[in-house]
């Protein structure tokens, strides 16, 4: 049975261990914050990372059930990044036949594109699972013996059409994902009189 000095060292123990985990989490989310702001910077190192991983994949001749894996999570975040948090194909208000679409003319409402998958959980995730994959390389049950030319043929035809249904959607609601090429408005500056 326990006396008291027990239960008390279990529950100091457990509030060590409470505060470790959560000045660790502070740490992390601290380091993320300071990254925030650097996107190319932080899309450079995750490319780097992502050639390391195929590089040790291309050096070791295997894990490629790890690399198709990787590929087709990395190919979902994309789709997620370039679709709208409000689907427009779920928008049942629209009284045109085909579909609600966004506003194209200055009188029209202005909604601004809303990603489903923002861009910094975007990279978090690609980091996160890219940094996951090359551990996995490490384990040897994960080297699962198989013919890596109809992977890479099944995802690159998974790739097309998911890029064409995805393209297909974009341009039915006319909406663009990319701020690129946008217009810019500058607001009027109230200080010139006009004569």
């Amino acid at each position: 049975m326990m006396d008291g000095n027990d239960i008390a060292s279990e529950t100091n123990r457990k509030g060590v261990i409470s505060q470790a985990w959560t000045r660790l989490s502070q740490i992390y989310q601290g380091l993320l914050d300071k990254w925030t702001p650097h996107t190319k910077s932080r899309w450079v190192a995750s490319f780097l990372l992502l050639m390391i991983f195929i590089l040790r994949i291309f050096l070791k001749q295997g894990w490629y059930i790890v690399t198709y894996a990787l590929g087709i999570y990395h190919l979902n975040l994309f789709i997620a990044f370039l679709t709208p948090k409000i689907d427009p194909a779920m928008d049942f208000d629209a009284e045109d036949e085909n579909g609600p679409a966004l506003p194209t003319r200055a009188s029209e409402e202005f909604r601004p594109f809303i990603r489903r998958l923002p861009e910094f959980k975007f990279w978090l995730s690609v980091t996160k699972s890219t940094l996951i994959g090359f551990c996995c390389t490490f384990i040897d049950a994960f080297n699962i013996p198989v013919f890596w030319p109809i992977l890479v043929m099944y995802f690159i035809t998974l790739f097309c059409l998911t890029m064409k249904r995805q393209i297909k959607h974009m341009i039915k609601y006319r909406y663009l994902p990319f701020t690129h090429n946008k217009p810019k408005y500058r607001t009027v500056d109230s200080s010139v009189t006009v004569n």
